[in-house]
């Protein structure tokens, strides 16, 4: 008897749970702003010209200076880009 009693409310709070999920998302997608921004912070990536992986600019291997900068996610990519004679100017950690 009590166990049924506690299957019930556990399905109860599982199927509310869904609904005002459903319901938040749906008054969040109808708002004129459209859907809330995150609360967490966003990263700015910039694209390894060699391999194409994103990497985070402030830990990536670089090769230029201002906006010639570019951005790679291994020594190995660097060099590979530097091998086919494309890169120039200092490199930096």
């Amino acid at each position: 008897m009590i166990a049924r009693w506690l299957l019930e409310l556990l399905l109860f709070f599982i199927v509310a749970r869904l609904v005002w999920r459903f319901l938040a998302g749906l008054i969040d997608g109808l708002t004129p702003e459209g859907p809330r921004a995150p609360n967490a912070k966003s990263a700015t990536l910039a694209r390894d010209p060699v391999c194409g992986t994103f990497v985070v600019p402030g830990r990536a291997l670089t090769i230029g200076d201002g906006p010639q900068k570019l951005y790679f996610c291994s020594e190995k990519c660097r060099n590979e880009f530097r091998s086919r004679g494309l890169g120039s100017g200092a490199a930096r950690r």
